[in-house]
C-alpha cells in the first residue's frame, strides 16, 4: 500500500505588545512567576475585558504579510474548557469570522517551488503555564495568560515533514519582518501544533489525524512528524486503523506519545463574549497597514541580487534576521561599499552574535560604524587588521570611530617621502637581501617588508611599503 503523507500546521504566536489584549496587565517575557498579572487576569468577580486596538492592528498586519484576505467585521467568541493556566475557564477566540483568511506562502524545497494556503489567522489570548513539581505539587503562572496571540492555520497542502519546515521558517520570517512579533521559538513566543494522517494515494477523504502538540523547534518538528509517519504507517501495513488524538513528542527518545483524545468544536460550547463589542476594521485602516510593511524577505533578495550585485546566498543570509537586513541597507545609505557590508555582517559581526547570543540592536556597534571602519580601511587611514581591532572596541564601547583610530594611534603611515626615508635605512642595512631578491628569491622581499613594519610598529601601509621597496631595489 503506497500511502501520502497529509500535513497542516496550526502556529501560535505571540505579538509583541506592550500590554496583554483584553487586559493593562505588561506582556513581557522573563518577569518574576505571576508579577504581569492584575484582578483581569485573575478573573476576579466583576472584571470586564478591554480591547487593546494595537493587537487589532499588528493581527491586520500580519494577515497583510500573508497575502490574506480581511474581515472587516467581526467579534470575539468564547472558546470554553478549564485548566488552572486559564481562571476564566474560557478562552477568547475569534471562530467564524477571523480577521485574515485565504492567505498563502511559497516555499521551495529540493529545488522545487511550492505555495502552500492557509486558511485563516485569528486573534486570541494565550493560556499561562502550570509546572509540576516533583512534590506532586503544581503551579500556575498566568503571565501569559491573556497575552495578545495569533493563530495562522494552514489548509492540509504540506506533503512531508521537509515542507512542514520551510512553510513554518516561512510564516516566521515573514510574521519577523512585518514587525508584530519577536517569534522566539526559545521564549515560547512561536508555538506550534502539527496535524498529521496518512491515506492511500487516490483516496479524496481524510483518514483521522493525530495532532503532535506545542512543539517548538524547528527541527523538533521535522523530526516528530518523520516518527509520527513510520508510526502511522506500520499501523496501516499490519491492517490496522489509526486513532484520532492529541499527542506529545519527547525529543530526548524521539517518540509521541497520546495525551488524550482529540475534542471536536461542539465540545468547546463556543459562543459570542458578550462583554466585548464587535469590531470594524475601515479600508482606510487596511491601508494604513498596508503600508507599514516592510519589504518582504523575498523582494529584498532580489533586490540585493540585482542592486548590489550580490550572490543569492549572501542575499539569503542577509534576510535571515530583519535587523541586519535593515543595518546592511542603513550601511548602504551612508556610503559603503555593499560588498564589503555584506562581507562584515556575514563575517566579524555574525561571529560576534553568535558567540555572545546577543541581537545587533542589543549591541553598541551601529551602521554608521561600520561605514566609517570600510571608509578608513578604503581611503588608507588603517589597514584591514587593524580595522579588526576598531571593531572589537566600537562593539564594546561605541563611540566615534576617527576618533578611536587618534586614540589608539593606528592611523597607517601613507608619506611616501616618511616611508622612502625608512625603506632607504633598511635597504642599506640588508644588501643581501637587495641581492636574493634580484637572484629570485621572493622570500627577501617578505622580509623586508617585514623589517619595515617593524621599523613603523605596524603602521605602515602595506601596499605603499610594497610598491616602494620594488622602486627602491630597482635603482640599486
Amino acid at each position: 500500500m503506497n500511502l501520502e503523507t497529509i500535513i497542516g500546521l496550526e502556529i501560535h504566536i505571540e505579538l509583541k505588545t506592550d500590554t496583554k489584549i483584553f487586559s493593562s496587565s505588561p506582556s513581557h517575557f522573563g518577569a518574576e512567576p505571576n508579577e504581569n498579572t492584575n484582578a483581569y487576569d485573575w478573573a476576579h468577580p466583576g472584571v470586564l475585558p478591554r480591547l487593546n486596538k494595537k493587537a487589532i492592528d499588528y493581527g491586520l498586519r500580519a494577515s497583510l504579510a500573508l497575502n490574506m484576505d480581511i474581515h472587516q467585521d467581526s467579534w470575539f467568541d468564547r472558546k470554553n474548557y478549564y485548566y488552572p493556566d486559564m481562571p476564566l475557564g474560557y478562552q477568547i477566540s475569534q471562530m467564524p469570522y477571523p480577521i485574515g483568511h485565504d492567505g498563502y506562502v511559497d516555499i521551495e524545497v529540493d529545488g522545487k517551488n511550492k505555495r502552500i494556503h492557509i486558511e485563516r489567522l485569528h486573534l486570541e489570548t494565550d493560556a499561562g503555564k502550570n509546572t509540576h513539581g516533583n512534590n506532586n505539587d503544581s503551579y500556575a503562572d498566568l503571565n501569559r495568560a491573556g497575552t495578545s496571540l495569533i493563530e495562522i492555520v494552514s489548509e492540509p497542502d504540506i506533503r512531508s515533514p521537509q515542507e512542514a519546515y520551510a512553510f513554518l521558517d516561512k510564516v516566521r520570517e515573514t510574521i519577523l519582518y512585518s514587525g508584530v512579533s519577536d517569534v522566539k521559538m526559545q521564549e515560547g513566543s512561536l508555538r506550534c501544533d502539527a496535524n498529521i494522517s496518512l491515506r492511500p494515494y487516490g483516496q479524496e477523504e481524510f483518514n483521522p489525524k493525530s495532532e503532535i502538540k506545542n512543539l517548538n523547534s524547528l527541527n523538533y518538528i521535522q523530526k516528530a512528524l518523520e516518527y509520527e509517519i513510520k508510526r502511522q504507517e506500520k499501523i496501516y501495513m499490519t491492517g490496522g486503523t489509526v486513532q484520532g488524538g492529541t499527542l506529545r513528542y519527547h525529543p530526548d527518545t524521539n517518540k509521541t506519545e497520546l495525551m488524550r483524545a482529540k475534542g471536536e468544536e461542539a465540545d468547546y460550547r463556543i459562543i459570542p463574549d458578550v462583554d466585548i463589542a464587535p469590531f470594524h476594521i475601515s479600508d482606510e485602516w487596511v491601508e494604513e497597514a498596508r503600508k507599514a510593511l516592510p519589504e518582504m524577505p523575498d523582494v529584498l533578495r532580489k533586490r540585493y541580487v540585482e542592486e548590489f550585485d550580490l550572490s543569492e546566498y549572501d542575499a539569503e543570509v542577509l534576510t535571515a534576521n530583519r535587523n541586519i537586513s535593515d543595518f546592511f541597507d542603513e550601511t548602504i545609505e551612508l556610503g559603503a561599499d555593499s560588498k564589503q557590508a555584506a562581507n562584515w555582517l556575514m563575517g566579524d559581526v555574525s561571529a560576534h552574535l553568535n558567540e555572545t547570543q546577543e541581537d545587533i540592536l542589543e549591541t553598541n556597534f551601529i551602521p554608521q560604524h561600520l561605514a566609517d571602519m570600510i571608509r578608513l580601511v578604503n581611503d588608507g587611514t588603517i589597514s584591514s587588521k587593524i580595522a579588526k581591532k576598531l571593531f572589537a572596541e566600537l562593539m564594546a564601547d561605541g563611540g566615534d570611530a576617527d576618533e578611536v583610530v587618534e586614540k589608539n594611534g593606528w592611523k597607517q603611515l601613507s608619506d611616501p617621502g616618511q616611508l622612502s626615508d625608512i625603506i632607504n635605512g633598511i635597504l642599506d642595512e640588508n644588501e643581501q637581501s637587495i641581492e636574493d631578491f634580484k637572484g629570485g628569491k621572493d622570500r627577501a622581499l617578505g622580509f623586508l617588508v617585514g623589517q619595515t613594519m617593524k621599523a613603523t610598529r605596524g603602521q605602515a601601509n602595506p601596499e605603499m611599503v610594497n610598491k616602494i621597496l620594488l622602486e627602491e631595489i630597482n635603482k640599486r
